[in-house]
């Protein structure tokens, strides 16, 4: 099931990438604005002066204020998107949303536990599907589509079944996915130019890596934008990765002593030689990610391990207004590049993290609602419409059956590098931190400064996460 589900998730990458980038006329004149503000979903899937709700909807009974929660907040490439296409759906409908979104970090995931135990949660949720869904599944607060389908017979038809993920509790599935996501490497290349570094590419290792870093610190500048302290999400992920394969890394060690508990220990001690090798920033145990990012932005770092969503954040910081798409300068924009993260083993630097790993779940307090309830359906109905999903999936992927045919001309620069580099992928593999969540994480995640700096030993701190998953 799993190989089958990337392949059909990288046959849908590689549907926009040939769309996109098969045109020689126009791959050329890429528009200056980004879509998640340009083609704005108020245009391409309602409105009050567009084309009706996607047939077959279910119709709310009359005006009905919903509390919605997305992760389309904050950096969110998405986040107009969702703005443009929630107002569409209220000029549509005359229904209002009480938007209470937020920006997907563990704060956020707290707070969505939080409500779901104080019976304050939303209406409709724009959740993950991993293991942070477990609780409220398990206390059956969310519906599954097949018992949404048992009154709405149309619900969610538009999409592939094998690309909308079981939950982990009872193997049902409970969210529909708008977008997909991708993790890797973007590139500030001015740095690279200026310290005599190439472009990194898809046969890139981590030795290459190393070997680069060493000649950009040489040259001024620092090598990795990452703050250990406060995100280390994401070389936590594919340090792990580099020590293990695609078929190997969703698997939770047993022990600390196994090959996979042995393999994340090499992976947090090859942080620490990254970090004893003076490759990220002076104050990475101490800076937020916001930090980082902007060194990376501003030309003070030249690489970042980040999402397929990072890319609205590098437009934004080369816009004078990041509220305005036309104060892009185009020519800052063009000295930022996206590549794969450098391999090592059996790892190809082009087996990518990535996956449909987010969906709208409708709550039971909702559905309980008879007004709420179809109004509710309505919504979610109409945020993965055929209409709409095309702007939200963008460069990534979607579950569409019928994949969008992309304009290149509708992308700008940086979108179309993201598009061609993902044509090359080999592997889309699911992050593994998605399964081990809460507390299991913090000997590591919260524990980086100590690992890397030698307080505590990587086998400790993997073995301490370890306990915490297999005694929860």
């Amino acid at each position: 099931m799993k190989k089958r589900i990337i392949a059909a998730l990288l046959a849908g990458l590689m549907v926009v990438s040939v769309t996109a980038c098969g045109n020689d006329n126009s791959a050329g004149s890429a528009g200056s604005e980004a879509p998640a503000q340009e083609a704005a979903p108020a245009e391409s899937a309602g409105g009050s002066d567009s084309k009706e709700a996607p047939a077959e909807t279910a119709q709310p009974s009359g005006p009905v204020e919903l509390t919605v929660t997305t992760t389309f907040a904050g950096e969110d490439g998405n986040a107009q998107n969702y703005k443009n296409a929630v107002k569409a759906w209220e000029e549509q409908t005359g229904n209002t949303v009480v938007d209470t979104s937020a920006t997907a970090d563990e704060t956020f995931k707290m707070r969505v536990a939080t409500d779901f135990e104080t019976g304050s949660e939303p209406d409709v949720l724009f959740f993950f599907n991993g293991a942070d869904a477990n609780s409220f599944i398990e206390a059956g607060k969310v519906l599954s589509i097949d018992e949404i389908r048992a009154e709405y017979p149309e619900y969610a038809t538009n999409m592939n079944e094998d690309l909308i993920p079981d939950s982990l509790v009872d193997g049902k599935k409970y969210a529909i996915p708008v977008n997909g996501y991708w993790e890797a490497m973007f590139v500030n290349t001015e740095i690279l130019e200026a310290a005599g570094v190439e472009m990194p590419g898809e046969n890139y290792t981590m030795d290459m890596f190393k070997a680069d870093c060493e000649k950009i610190k040489a040259a001024g500048y620092t090598p990795i934008a990452a703050a250990l302290g406060n995100i280390p999400h994401y070389w936590w992920e594919f340090a792990i990765f580099n020590n293990q394969s695609p078929d190997t890394h969703l698997e939770i060690p047993e022990s600390v002593e196994d090959a996979n508990g042995q393999a994340w220990v090499s992976g947090m001690n090859d942080i620490k030689e990254l970090y004893e090798l003076g490759y990220f920033p002076d104050n990475t145990l101490s800076a937020t990610d916001d930090e980082t990012f902007a060194m990376f932005t501003d030309g003070k770092a030249a690489f970042l391990i980040d999402g397929s969503w990072k890319v609205g954040g590098i437009v934004g910081a080369c816009q004078s207004d990041p509220e305005d798409p036309s104060t892009l300068d185009t020519d800052k924009l063009a000295k930022f590049d996206v590549t794969y993260v450098p391999g090592k083993g059996s790892r190809k630097a082009t087996d990518l993290i990535g996956g449909l790993s987010s969906g709208y779940y409708i709550t039971r307090k909702a559905w309980d609602d008879p007004d709420k309830r179809a109004a509710a359906v309505n919504f979610v109905e109409y945020m993965t419409s055929d209409e709409v999903v095309p702007a939200f999936a963008q460069h990534a992927a979607s579950a569409l059956k019928n994949a969008p045919v992309v304009d290149p001309a509708e992308f700008n620069e940086l979108q179309l590098r993201a598009i061609e580099m993902m044509a090359g992928v080999t592997t889309l593999t699911g992050a593994v931190q998605d399964l081990f969540q809460g507390d299991c994480r913090v000997s590591t995640f919260d524990g980086m400064p100590e690992i890397v700096t030698g307080k505590v030993d990587a086998a400790d701190a993997v073995a301490e996460g370890l306990d915490a998953y297999h005694n929860q």
